[in-house]
């Protein structure tokens, strides 16, 4: 079996009962508490609001970043400002453009591991566009919609291609709700790659057509991510919360912080 399948197994096997105590076990290292969830482009901080009533009920404090999308800079420094604010311990989570911000942000002393999910895992100063275009192109490419300097997505391109797995009247609120991007936004290099220096769990979404999947599983593999698959679209916080909240718990058990 392999460590993916072998990962996936003991997330199921553990169910999210027995992950809504994750601090019980008094001869376990004490678990990580505080999460910060930082959201991708086309979306904002509530897409994590399923996924923060879960881990609540799990004992953690959970806290959505409200990226502006206006720049890799920018980005990173409003969650700089929520990292500041933690009273311990972080486990940084980041949902697709949002996978680029932790890998910068994540070198921060608090941040004891990364989620990535259906994320972007840029190396230090990478061309993640050239990296990309080794994989196939997904179809919500062909649905960005430019104007003054921002870019979003069709209504047509949200409910097909970024949300096709959620209910049709709440795609319509996400779509309702985006966060317009910067158009070169996805042009931004990191300076560092937080994943080299700290473990990593990543979420891969099989059907999904905003990622590649194919390119998900490159960077999961390429930074040794303990990593689960989900017959999700580019949403699976939003479409499979539970499965979400089940490997950021398991973060929180497994990371072990500095000091």
């Amino acid at each position: 079996m392999s460590n993916r399948r072998q990962f996936s197994a003991r997330l199921a096997a553990l169910g999210l009962a027995a992950a809504a105590s994750p601090f019980a076990r008094a001869d376990a290292p004490a678990p990580v508490r505080n999460i910060v969830l930082v959201h991708g482009a086309y979306a904002d901080g509530s897409c994590w609001s399923d996924v923060i009533a879960l881990l609540q009920q799990a004992g953690c404090k959970a806290t959505a970043v409200q990226n502006p999308l206006s720049s890799l800079a920018d980005d990173v420094a409003a969650t700089r400002r929520i990292l500041a604010l933690q009273d311990g311990p972080v486990i940084l989570v980041g949902h697709s453009w949002a996978g680029t911000v932790i890998s910068e942000a994540g070198d921060d002393p608090k941040v004891a591991g990364l989620v990535y999910v259906a994320a972007r895992a840029p190396d230090a100063g990478e061309d993640y566009g050239a990296l990309a275009a080794r994989f196939p192109t997904p179809p919500a490419s062909a649905g960005l919609v430019k104007a003054g300097g921002f870019a979003q997505l069709s209504e047509e391109a949200f409910l097909r291609d970024f949300a096709g797995d959620v209910p049709a009247d709440r795609a319509r609120v996400l779509y309702a709700l985006q966060g317009r991007i910067a158009d070169t936004l996805f042009a931004s290099r990191t300076s560092v790659a937080a994943w080299r220096s700290k473990p990593a769990w990543y979420a891969v979404s099989t059907r999904d057509r905003t990622t590649a999947p194919e390119l998900q599983r490159f960077v999961a593999q390429r930074m040794k991510a303990r990593t689960i698959e989900l017959d999700a679209s580019h949403v699976s916080m939003i479409s499979h919360p539970r499965e979400i909240a089940q490997l950021i718990l398991a973060a929180s058990r497994e990371a072990r912080p500095a000091g």
